[in-house]
């Protein structure tokens, strides 16, 4: 009589090809997390320059004072709120892993290298907070 099923070493070479294909597909797969995070942000990096560049334009040449939903008055001129109006709220930086930075959408108003937004409100330009290279080599600050 015949038995049917594998063998112990049939099964030891399944068991090896899965772990071959497995250590070449897993840093595959990080690098795609890594590219989706830093694709996000670049996302909503463009949708935040573009919202101060419409604010700008409705508000008669002057930039958000603040990245948030109040309203300032300087030198006697009420500044109305960015966030609402503009954008839903502030959107995330994600960064890569190796980076130590958590997602966060906290803006800063000089640099600290703290992976949020850094803006002036003087010239409205918006970068990222991190000095850290990102997946392109460039500084992300530099974008």
């Amino acid at each position: 009589m015949k038995q049917k099923g594998f063998t112990l070493i049939e099964l030891m070479i399944v068991i090896a090809i899965i772990g071959i294909l497995s250590v070449i597909a897993i840093p595959k797969f990080v690098d795609l997390v890594d590219k989706a995070k830093e694709a996000s942000t670049m996302g909503n990096f463009g949708a935040l320059r573009s919202a101060i560049a419409i604010y700008y334009g409705d508000n008669e040449g002057i930039y958000p004072y603040r990245l948030d939903n109040k309203s300032y008055t300087v030198h006697n001129v009420v500044i109305p709120p960015f966030v609402t109006k503009y954008m839903e709220a502030i959107p995330d930086v994600k960064l890569r892993r190796d980076v130590n930075h958590k997602n966060t959408n906290v803006v800063y108003y000089g640099y600290h290298d703290s992976g949020g937004w850094w803006y002036n409100p003087t010239d409205g330009k918006i970068r990222i907070d991190c000095g850290h290279k990102s997946l392109k080599g460039d500084v992300y600050y530099t974008y």
